[in-house]
């Protein structure tokens, strides 16, 4: 495998923020007067982008787009304290071996761009990418291949030469819509079986082991 570009999916791939998400969407719908769905239907929710989310859980409850995320993003100000996101094991250490190697690196994620670069930044990577796209830099999040597309046309990447790394069965099916590689990662929010069905090339269950395969 040739690769010379890796594009990250950010939660639950690079960083830990899913204490952070949960709480602030049980206090989201508390706040907004509706009914708590399980963990597990939650978790299940995350990679995609916010105005997403209300449809999934809700499906009879149409409507709840814009009122979600305005809510959401405020309490998630109050939720997301210093320290409570942190980076899973082994991530800032591969990220600058990498880096280091020569390999161009790159954020597509759907959480919204500004929340994006303020953690990216407390957690002191920003200079290991080379382009961060947030859900709201694109018409069309994931599994779209906008996300990857994106990133690649700018930069001039090319797909047999890109691998897409992400914990859920969206990051895979948005890799492998674009043409590129896939890598799913089992420590994070999906689950192997979600990974496996998506028709990820490789499957890792530590960031470290990222090196093994390219």
């Amino acid at each position: 495998m040739m690769i010379k570009n890796i594009i990250f999916d950010f939660d639950g791939t690079l960083v830990d923020t899913a204490p952070v998400i949960l709480a602030t969407m049980f206090a989201t719908f508390k706040e907004l007067d509706l009914p708590a769905p399980s963990r597990e239907e939650c978790k299940s929710t995350i990679g995609l982008r916010l105005h997403e989310i209300p449809s999934k859980l809700f499906p009879n409850r149409a409507g709840l787009g814009e009122i979600y995320t305005k809510t959401y993003q405020r309490l998630f100000k109050t939720y997301n304290t210093p320290g409570s996101i942190i980076a899973f094991e082994g991530v800032p250490e591969t990220l600058t071996e990498l880096k280091d190697s020569g390999y161009n690196l790159a954020i597509a994620s759907s959480r919204h761009r500004f929340s994006l670069e303020e953690i990216v930044n407390s957690l002191k990577m920003s200079t290991l990418f080379d382009m961060i796209i947030g859900g709201d830099n694109v018409k069309n999040g994931k599994p779209s291949p906008e996300p990857v597309l994106t990133i690649s046309n700018l930069m001039g990447w090319q797909a047999n030469e890109t691998l897409v790394v992400g914990d859920a069965g969206v990051d895979i099916l948005m890799g492998k819509s674009a043409g590129c590689k896939t890598t799913g990662v089992t420590y994070g929010n999906g689950t192997i079986a979600e990974l496996q069905n998506a028709g990820a090339d490789y499957i890792i269950g530590s960031f470290a082991n990222l090196k093994n395969i390219l």
